[in-house]
């Protein structure tokens, strides 16, 4: 049997499961199908946090979680999850007082920046469940370890 990289099919499918689960949780609250969010960032549940989330927890699960593969996996997990709350968060807080500010002063100027870019602590809370929960799942009864 050919090498399948479990991690990373894993996460991959948990990052679009997510984007899809978006998609159907935004088009059903704007009651307006929104194939927008297929591809955006922010918003609930965090696909950043689940996507980094769902590799580090497989990597844990099929190369053992006291490896040097699983301490890089995890540190940048973190890296992409803190990123995803604080950073983002400041960047979608400039762009909203930026759209305010053109809006007001400059009410011809007709380019809005996107405002729905970071996460809440819940957003991301929520992403790092999903991505552990369904990685764990996918990771041990669809491409268990192999005995070593």
């Amino acid at each position: 049997m050919k090498y399948v990289p479990v991690a990373l099919v894993t996460a991959v499918a948990v990052q679009v499961l997510c984007q899809v689960f978006k998609t159907v949780f935004y088009s059903i609250r704007d009651k307006k199908l929104s194939l927008y969010y297929l591809t955006t960032t922010g918003g609930i549940p965090s696909a950043h946090s689940a996507f980094v989330t769902a590799l580090t927890v497989s990597v844990g699960i099929r190369s053992g979680f006291l490896t040097d593969l699983f301490a890089v996996s995890a540190v940048f997990s973190i890296i992409v999850i803190y990123d995803a709350m604080r950073v983002r968060n400041a960047v979608e807080a400039h762009a909203k007082l930026l759209n305010r500010l053109v809006k007001n002063h400059f009410p011809e100027e007709k380019p809005e920046l996107r405002e729905m870019i970071g996460h809440t602590v819940l957003e991301i809370v929520l992403g790092v469940v999903i991505g552990a929960a369904l990685s764990a799942a996918v990771t041990m009864l669809i491409f268990p370890a192999p005995q070593r």
